[in-house]
C-alpha cells in the first residue's frame, strides 16, 4: 500500500485550516469576555482599559487608550466615563488629562489581567517546545497586522528597540538589553511595560541636527 500523502476533502490550505483554528480559539475568548461581564457589570473595552492601564504602570492619556486598544476617541471616552462611575479610575488634570486607576481599579486590573481557566489549560497541554513555537508564530503574525496598520502597534519583544535576535545559543538565542538577560522563544513578550519605541533613522537625523 502507497504511504504516499493524499490531498485530504476540502482541499484547505494550511493556512486556511490555522485561520479556522483560530476564529474557534476567537469564540472561545468573545464567550468569556462576556461571561465576565455578567459576573463584573464590565465591557470587555472597560476590562481592556483596565489592564492596559495596569500593565502601563503609569497614567494614560485618553488618546493612548483609545490608539492602543484600537477604538475610537469616544468609545474609549465613554468607557473611562463609566469606569471613573464605578470609581475604577482617577482622572488626573494637568497639560493633558491623564487616567489612572485607583486602588480599586488596580484589584480589578488583577482579576482581568487573569487568562480564562479554560484557555489556560489549553495552551498547558502544548509541550514547552510546541508554546515556543506557538509564540513565535503569534509574534510574527502581529507583526504583519501590525505593519499593514490592521491592529494597532503592541508592546512586543520583536518590535523594541532593547531586543537583540538570534545572538546567543539556540537554547537561550535573543538578549533582551534593558533587562541584560538572554531569553528563549518561549519568553517572547507581546505585551511589556519597559517596551520603547525602536529609533528610526530619521528620528537619528533629527536629533543630531537640534544638537
Amino acid at each position: 500500500m502507497s504511504t504516499r500523502a493524499t490531498q485530504l476533502p476540502g482541499h484547505d490550505s494550511t493556512a486556511s485550516l490555522v485561520t479556522t483554528g483560530l476564529a474557534k480559539i476567537g469564540l472561545v475568548l468573545r464567550h468569556e469576555a462576556w461571561r465576565e461581564r455578567t459576573d463584573t457589570g464590565l465591557t470587555p473595552t472597560q476590562s481592556q482599559i483596565l489592564v492596559l492601564l495596569g500593565s502601563r504602570g503609569r497614567p494614560a492619556t485618553l488618546g493612548e487608550l483609545a490608539a492602543e486598544l484600537g477604538v475610537s476617541a469616544p468609545t474609549a471616552s465613554d468607557s473611562v466615563a463609566a469606569l471613573s462611575k464605578k470609581g475604577l479610575i482617577s482622572k488626573q488634570r494637568g497639560r493633558t488629562l491623564a487616567i489612572a486607576l485607583t486602588a480599586a481599579g488596580r484589584r480589578e486590573s488583577e482579576r482581568a489581567s487573569r487568562w480564562p481557566d479554560v484557555l489556560l489549560e489549553a495552551v498547558e497541554a502544548l509541550s514547552l517546545e510546541e508554546q515556543g513555537v506557538f509564540l513565535r508564530g503569534l509574534t510574527k503574525m502581529i507583526g504583519v497586522l501590525q505593519d499593514q496598520g490592521r491592529i494597532p502597534v503592541a508592546r512586543m519583544c520583536a518590535t523594541c528597540t532593547f531586543f537583540r535576535p538570534n545572538v546567543h545559543d539556540p537554547e537561550w538565542p535573543h538578549h533582551c538589553a534593558f533587562a541584560d538577560v538572554a531569553f528563549g522563544d518561549r519568553h517572547l513578550r507581546l505585551d511589556c511595560a519597559d517596551w520603547r519605541a525602536p529609533v528610526t533613522k530619521e528620528k537619528t537625523q533629527r536629533k543630531e541636527k537640534n544638537q
